[in-house]
């Protein structure tokens, strides 16, 4: 019964933080203000807390409480390092295609399951900015599954995963991803604005979710003159 209590504030408090009721920045909750709202022990307070900081939705201050953390942040996933932080407004996303029905590219590096082949696709691309000067192309994949109407509606803050997250309760947990350095090829040198062969770096990203057996596979590839990379991209 109090394994159960525990998971129900858990969940609770996860749910108000999908909302956006709490976000990045705000404290949740103290331990006392959960067992008086709650009627729970210390103990179990403390335990809901303890599971919802192992997902990476909050941290814990020591004499201040539990705040609640950006959690790509915790989860180590790959981005260009400085695109939002050192130019704020500067930064542009222009969809080159918005969701919609599509095919599964033989070009996604990570191996596709039959089951996920056996489903429709959707795919999107969209292409990144600093001012006008676009530094990130990236192409995404994903089975037509749980995500019923994302063709129709627009990304929450133009985030895929803040959209996943407060619109689907699908979370990001991890990734895997492999970097490769290679020359742009016509398409991705006129998509950049850089000339034939120019040296790029090719990342490719295979997100795991919170849905059993629901995956998102990404194909970025970047210039990296100005923007080097750091270590939590953000879709």
């Amino acid at each position: 019964m109090e394994e159960k209590r525990y998971r129900q504030v858990q969940n609770f408090l996860k749910l108000q933080i999908q909302k956006g009721y709490y976000v990045v920045g705000d404290y949740l909750p103290s331990e006392n203000e959960l067992c008086s709202t709650f009627s729970i022990t210390r103990t179990t307070a403390r335990k809901a807390l303890e599971e919802l900081m192992k997902e990476g939705f909050i941290g814990r201050q020591h004499g201040k409480g539990s705040i609640v953390r950006e959690r790509r942040q915790s989860l180590g996933l790959l981005t260009v390092k400085g695109f939002s932080e050192a130019v704020g407004k500067d930064v542009t996303t222009v969809f080159l295609q918005h969701p919609q029905p599509g095919f599964w590219n033989p070009e996604i590096h990570f191996p596709i399951s039959e089951n996920e082949i056996r489903e429709s696709c959707i795919h999107f691309a969209r292409q990144r900015c600093v001012g006008e000067i676009p530094v990130m192309i990236e192409y995404n994949w994903l089975a037509n599954t749980h995500l019923e109407g994302i063709g129709d509606i627009a990304f929450i803050d133009g985030s895929f995963f803040k959209t996943l997250s407060q619109h689907y309760r699908i979370e990001i947990i991890g990734s895997e991803q492999e970097l490769r350095a290679e020359n742009a090829n016509k398409n991705i040198a006129v998509l950049l604005r850089i000339p034939l062969g120019s040296p790029i770096l090719h990342i490719s990203l295979k997100f795991h979710t919170s849905k059993n057996n629901f995956y998102i596979y990404s194909e970025l590839y970047c210039n990296t003159v100005n923007y080097p990379i750091g270590n939590s991209y953000h879709l």
